[in-house]
């Protein structure tokens, strides 16, 4: 038995396949998916979406937004996402290290919480390259 997923940005599709399981960044902590899910809606948080394919994980990064789960169906409407094989490893490293610099440089409220996320970002694009490595 399998689930659909349906990856989706404002601005395209990144994922629309049938999957064996996921585990999903919520806001209250990562959940795992089966076939025959109890039926839920969530927010989905910074982190990274893991899809079991066969014997096989793929790691996809999420930018943050929501996901419905139910009829062995899973839409996930997220800010953005990308594809773990999809991330240039070198420049995900150079944008964790510019996040870093900025956060330590961030004054006031504002831009401690811009550079937090933009940190977040980072951390989560990196840690998808190395889930394949």
């Amino acid at each position: 038995m399998t689930l659909n997923l349906c990856v989706l940005t404002p601005n395209r599709i990144v994922w629309d396949s049938e999957v064996k399981e996921i585990v999903l960044s919520t806001n209250s902590g990562q959940i795992g998916v089966l076939p025959n899910h109890a039926p839920i809606a969530t927010a989905v948080d910074i982190g990274i979406l893991r899809i079991r394919l066969k014997d096989q994980w793929l790691p996809m990064a999420l930018m943050g937004g929501f996901a419905r789960i139910g009829n062995n169906e899973i839409t996930v409407l997220v800010n953005d996402a990308e594809k773990g094989s999809d991330i240039d490893p070198q420049e995900a490293q150079q944008t964790l290290e510019i996040a870093e610099a900025n956060f330590r440089k961030a004054e006031g409220k504002r831009q401690i919480i811009e550079a937090n996320l933009a940190l977040r970002r980072a951390r989560t694009r990196v840690e998808a390259v190395n889930a394949i490595s």
